[in-house]
């Protein structure tokens, strides 16, 4: 028997069996007792409880389907991360996963690959507007109803695009299931949605052949055949697929994503040509020229029209086919040649005859962000320097005003060739405004539940009522109702202790736990933890995260609600430096670099006098160099010679000399073996 099957979960789920287990939770079918329903309630294995990146996949997957209601998204109803048992409550799916389904499978019907995929591009369009990429779209994450409905799973490596781009952790590396990853993910590269597109071509290859594009003895092999391999055209593995659906399956599985539709709504769109006339055929073209690599893309249509009627004469009898005039063509063919040569050669003189007598071709993209649409449409020069997508411009919720541009598809600054180059542009749609639900008189397990699925960040306090039974709703703060808050925005459950005031409680010993698990103790015990005002300590006494301090010591008495301030080391150190400076002759200006960006600059330093330089740094990174460079007063910084390096351990203090030159006459001379004195260092 399972440990969990048969128990109530925080008294309301009733664990009944488990239906699934993957490889960091088990999932099990329940029923909720408060809104009377069955549902799926995903467990964090115990082993992982104390693993951070296992525990963050784990929150995330919660926090991307939160935002997300589509009918082809698995719906998440509530969430509960203590630090004994994490959980995700979600919609429970009475049906078979699509690998299973492609399995049992012996005639996958190509309007049934067609009818699932549209379903999944459905769901990924809508998780790629509110900014979330899946990056693990595989047939095993994809749930399949006996009606035909499709449904997405499985976010726990879903990346927020939006605020993740800047800030990748080398744990997303190469992440995703591998017979089914984009090549950039195959590289360890940031992704973007075009990464699901590829994902979703892969898929519906799979379901038209009946094979995999790829398939080795490891997994290493076939991450390697993603990134150099070109798969089997679909058709020569099954000829009865039509030409169309082969056209779209293989733009979206092209290795350079610049080639690959570039939304879920664009490879829609194609699929809803195919749909309406089946005989259609895109054919996309390559092509190369002399600016930087150039996509073009043409698209054939063939509309499966009737045979033309063979020429007849005015009596109606079909005249004698005349020989087809290959000579004729052929000259034609050489002259557009000739033609195009002409062109291609003035097109180069012109380009390097560009100057003070030509205009240059080249122009720096311009950044787009923070403008507004209509002061970009209004700008006769942009406009004729560069080619806007607009069919495939894009909309996003986002705090700028309506209309402001929030991102750009070629990154400003870059050179290109005017006219040449397509920029699509992200464009806010202002706030994502929620309206709030109205959970007055709930249970504060059913009212929390229906404010976070809404959108919102939930905290509470308590306070007494001689109207209002224990545990449920007294009042939200903001107290408005009903009325529209922000996506993501605080609100505040005021709960009721019943006519008797509520008791002060001890608060938790969290310090030397981790800040998530203090943060879901203090909170689960009743306390509020605000994370703008933890304060961050440079220490390497305890390993990053760990908290070291609470402004409220363990075991004291205090009422729900009260607030808790935590110290938490970021598991580096501050470095107090001593650099000793050689005998010099003449004054001299010292430049400090960190890493080979320049940190401070000491001018005018007089022979015989100033004898050290004291250095405090503090890099929260695990190792640095520090690079001095010295020249006579008044020099430029051309003439600045190298004088001593030193690495530092950000996490230990420890500092080691890479060199150091007896005199600053020349940066040539062999340099000493004098060993730095030992730095203090301060935790």
């Amino acid at each position: 028997m399972d440990k969990y099957v048969g128990k109530r979960l925080d008294g309301r789920y009733e664990i009944q069996e488990i239906i699934g287990v993957g490889g960091m939770a088990y999932v099990y079918k329940a029923h909720d007792n408060v809104d009377n329903r069955t549902v799926a309630v995903k467990i964090l294995k115990e082993e992982f409880l104390a693993n951070d990146e296992f525990t963050r996949r784990f929150k995330n997957e919660s926090k991307a389907i939160a935002i997300l209601s589509h009918p082809n998204i698995v719906k998440v109803y509530d969430v509960s991360f203590g630090d004994r048992m994490q959980y995700i409550v979600m919609e429970y799916i009475d049906g078979i996963t699509l690998k299973e389904y492609i399995d049992q499978q012996k005639d996958f019907k190509w309007k049934e690959a067609v009818h699932f995929t549209v379903q999944i591009l459905r769901a990924l369009q809508h998780a790629h507007d509110k900014g979330i990429v899946h990056r693990d779209i595989k047939p095993h994450n994809i749930m399949l109803l006996p009606d035909g409905t499709i449904k997405v799973t499985d976010f726990g490596i879903a990346r927020f695009a939006r605020h993740d781009v800047r800030s990748t952790r080398s744990t997303d590396k190469a992440i995703g299931s591998v017979h089914y990853i984009s090549p950039e993910q195959a590289r360890g590269e940031i992704t973007d949605e075009k990464a699901d597109i590829y994902s979703v071509g892969v898929m519906l290859y799979e379901m038209l052949t009946g094979k995999l594009p790829f398939e080795a003895d490891s997994a290493v092999s076939v991450a390697i055949m993603q990134l150099q391999a070109e798969a089997k055209p679909p058709r020569e593995i099954n000829p009865s697929i039509p030409e169309g659906l082969e056209d779209i399956t293989v733009k979206a599985m092209q290795k350079d994503p610049s080639k690959r539709y570039q939304s879920a709504a664009e490879m829609l769109n194609d699929i809803d040509e195919f749909k309406k006339n089946p005989s259609i055929h895109f054919e996309y073209k390559y092509f190369v020229d002399e600016s930087p690599t150039r996509y073009m893309e043409t698209i054939s249509r063939v509309k499966g029209e009737a045979p033309e009627k063979a020429n007849t004469d005015d009596n109606g009898e079909e005249q004698e086919k005349k020989p087809f005039p290959i000579i004729p063509v052929l000259c034609a063919v050489a002259a557009a040649f000739l033609v195009v040569a002409m062109v291609f050669v003035g097109i180069v003189l012109s380009d390097k005859l560009g100057g003070e007598g030509g205009n240059s071709s080249q122009i720096e993209v311009p950044n787009f962000v923070g403008k507004h649409i209509s002061e970009i449409s209004n700008d006769p020069e942009i406009m004729a320097n560069f080619i806007f997508d607009t069919k495939n411009q894009k909309e996003q919720f986002d705090e700028a005003p309506v209309g402001t541009v929030i991102d750009q598809s070629l990154e400003a600054g870059l050179s290109v060739k005017k006219g040449t180059k397509t920029i699509i542009l992200t464009v806010s749609k202002g706030p994502n405004m929620v309206r709030i639900p109205d959970v007055v008189g709930q249970h504060r397990d059913q009212a929390e539940a229906a404010l976070r699925n809404a959108g919102f960040v939930v905290k509470y306090t308590l306070d007494t009522s001689e109207t209002v039974q224990e545990n449920f709703v007294i009042s939200l703060s903001p107290a408005e109702y009903p009325t529209d808050l922000m996506y993501g925005s605080e609100i505040v459950m005021v709960v009721s202790t019943g006519a008797k005031p509520a008791d002060p409680i001890p608060v938790p010993d969290v310090e030397n736990l981790s800040k998530e698990q203090a943060i879901s103790q203090l909170t689960i015990a009743g306390f509020v933890v605000n994370e703008a005002e933890i304060v961050y300590v440079n220490t390497s006494t305890a390993p990053a995260g760990t908290v070291l301090k609470q402004s409220i010591a363990a075991n004291t008495p205090m009422m729900p609600g009260t607030v808790i301030v935590l110290e938490v080391s970021t598991g580096y150190v501050d470095v107090k430096m001593q650099i000793p400076l050689p005998d010099s002759a003449v004054p001299s200006d010292i430049q400090i670099y960190v890493d080979g960006q320049l940190r401070d600059t000491i001018t005018n330093v007089l022979p015989n006098v100033k004898r050290v330089i004291e250095l405090t740094l503090s890099e929260k990174v695990d190792s640095y160099l520090v690079t001095v460079k010295i020249a006579k007063t008044g020099t430029n910084s051309a003439e600045f010679s190298d004088y001593a390096q030193y690495s530092v351990s950000g996490k230990t203090g420890m500092v080691q000399e890479q060199y150091r030159y007896d005199t600053v006459l020349s940066k040539y001379e062999t340099p000493t073996t004098t060993v730095a004195p030992a730095p203090e260092v301060q935790g």
